[in-house]
């Protein structure tokens, strides 16, 4: 049982991280659209037909583009003036949705998160909500709906049941769908006053899941009536606070009774062949040779015993460093996630520049100017470059790594990474300073991975360096013996011995909520680990805290470490 609940708090952890990672995505998207001129004059004129048409027009085409489910405007009294799904039979317009919590948190200026069954399109959905601002006035109200259907299906068919359930204990998300809307808790009056009051379950019938608790030591166990059987299953939760809801993974046990079954069966086997082995040795070795052949059986067996349980740990390991590699990569995911508003300003402005070059170039023709056109047409070609370096960049740092250690130059790394975190260097208004000395040094590494961990410290320290007057953050390199060092340092406040205990522990995080996973320090810890180096923090002497990384040095070449 131990080991079957090592097995689902992996599974449960996975899941955890992939759900949050996934809703990650989309919760900077409502601010963004927010900040739209159609969206803003419409909210500022909300019975002008004409802006109502081109506010619809503009959140259909991104509804479509981000694959999401709705987005939709109301106004501060909670009425629906423009929807993505204007033109459907259901649509949202015209809808009052005051009495949804997300409406009434967003309302007075916060960012709201909120997941509920629509009372109008009775499909469930995970809900991010922003103010509308006018002259720095909340003018109203803008809803991103995301569907979870897919996240869903994900789930069925596997060797797991997972179940997602709000505070209340009503099932919302299942890999089983006959337990949507199900209680894990007794459905008392007080829980269904609150449920009724948000509307979240709309006209949804609800009903309490058929469940006997018990516990097998620090086990808890879990028997499910379902009709024509009734299933014992290994219960691990996890609360997620920003999202307010509990991710629960449930195995089956029968699996376990059954191994522990062929285990007693094994045991009483050795006993049967210890007193087999007994009744020859008391017969004075009259039947040596039998004694023998039994003997040289049993070892053949413990031999291939031995075998098969060095498989299984094999298979163990091998899936352990998949379920590190997938954290790792969800890691980098949900940080782009977070640079997503800085990449979106890095585009735009290229974007907008590069409109008004072909504009001036087709009035140059016009005109006969063609060198000066021309001139127009390079510059055009000069931002596309540009935009395709960042897009590359991006892309080899989300890519899966799949590289063995070799000669990595810190110089071609740092130059990399210092174009995956321009965008978010420039939001916080910070500088990196670099030495690398001369020659620059060459260590053993994967450049991939190292990027990934220098990409993690860097944008750590351009949160810290966004509220202080000195924005520098130092980058240095140098050889110390037969090692490298690379330290980054800036200049806030430093490490508290408390947090330095726990900075490198997985999901430990000192940001606000929505503001990051606690994987990547945990993440660039094991990287480090991984190219037999070290990661360390302290404070320095001036002030501010002092990541240092040591690695092995290596032998320049011009191949790649990839």
């Amino acid at each position: 049982m131990n080991e079957a609940s090592l097995q689902a708090g992996s599974a449960l952890r996975l899941a955890v991280s992939a759900l949050s990672g996934q809703l990650k995505r989309y919760e900077p998207l409502p601010a963004l659209i927010a900040d739209h001129d159609d969206i803003k004059a419409l909210l500022a004129r909300p019975d002008d037909h004409a802006l109502r048409m081109a506010a619809n027009f503009y959140l259909r085409d991104i509804n479509t583009l981000l694959k999401s489910s709705d987005i939709y405007v109301m106004t501060m009294d909670g009425n629906t003036v423009a929807a993505s799904n204007y033109d459907d039979p259901a649509t949202f317009v015209g809808q009052n949705f005051s009495y949804r919590p997300y409406f009434q948190d967003a309302a007075e200026g916060r960012q709201a998160r909120f997941y509920a069954l629509g009372t109008t399109s009775a499909k469930r959905g995970y809900y991010f909500a922003s103010p509308v601002k006018v002259s720095g006035t909340i003018k109203g109200v803008i809803v991103f709906k995301v569907d979870i259907d897919a996240i869903e299906s994900s789930w069925r068919g596997g060797e797991y049941r997972i179940i997602v359930n709000d505070p209340e204990g009503i099932i919302f998300m299942s890999g089983s769908p006959a337990w949507l809307y199900s209680s894990v808790l007794p459905l008392t009056r007080d829980r269904l006053a609150r449920t009724t009051e948000s509307r979240r379950y709309s006209d949804a019938v609800l009903k309490e899941l058929p469940i006997r608790r018990s516990k097998l030591a620090d086990h808890a166990l879990m028997q499910i009536t379902e009709p024509g059987s009734a299933r014992e299953y290994l219960a691990l939760s996890q609360y997620v606070g920003d999202a307010d809801w509990t991710v629960s993974v449930l195995m089956d046990t029968g699996s376990v009774y059954s191994q522990a079954r062929t285990t007693i069966a094994a045991l009483v086997l050795l006993i049967c062949v210890a007193g087999l082995i007994g009744g020859v040795l008391i017969q004075r070795r009259a039947r040596l040779n039998e004694r023998i052949e039994m003997e040289s059986r049993a070892k053949a067996e413990l031999e291939h015993r031995v075998e098969a349980r060095t498989a299984d740990l094999a298979r163990v390991n091998s899936e352990l460093r998949q379920t590190q590699a997938d954290l790792i990569q969800a890691g980098k995911l949900a940080g782009l996630g977070q640079m997503s508003a800085a990449l979106s300003h890095e585009f735009n402005q290229p974007l907008a520049a590069a409109k008004t070059y072909a504009d001036s170039a087709v009035m140059l023709l016009d005109r006969q100017r063609h060198d000066e056109a021309r001139n127009n047409l390079s510059r055009i070609s000069s931002l596309i470059d540009r935009m395709a370096s960042i897009s590359r960049h991006l892309r080899n740092f989300a890519r899966k790594p799949n590289e063995k250690l070799g000669p990595v130059s810190v110089e071609d790394v740092l130059s990399d990474t210092l174009e995956i975190v321009a965008a978010r260097l420039a939001t916080a208004g910070a500088a990196v300073i670099s030495d690398l000395g001369s020659p620059p040094p060459v260590v053993r590494a994967g450049s991939v991975r190292l990027q990934q961990v220098l990409v993690n410290i860097i944008s750590n320290a351009a949160d810290v360096a966004e509220t202080l007057e000195d924005r520098h953050i130092h980058l240095s390199a140098r050889h110390e013996g037969e090692r490298v060092v690379i330290e980054v340092r800036d200049h806030g406040p430093g490490v508290q011995p408390a947090i330095a205990e726990r900075i490198f522990d997985p999901f430990f995080t000192t940001k606000g909520v929505g503001k990051g996973l606690g994987l990547g320090l945990s993440i660039s810890y094991n990287i480090i680990k991984d190219f037999g180096g070290n990661l360390m923090v302290s404070n320095h002497a001036d002030g501010g805290a002092v990541f240092r990384i040591e690695l092995d040095a290596a032998v320049a070449r011009k191949e790649a470490a990839e």
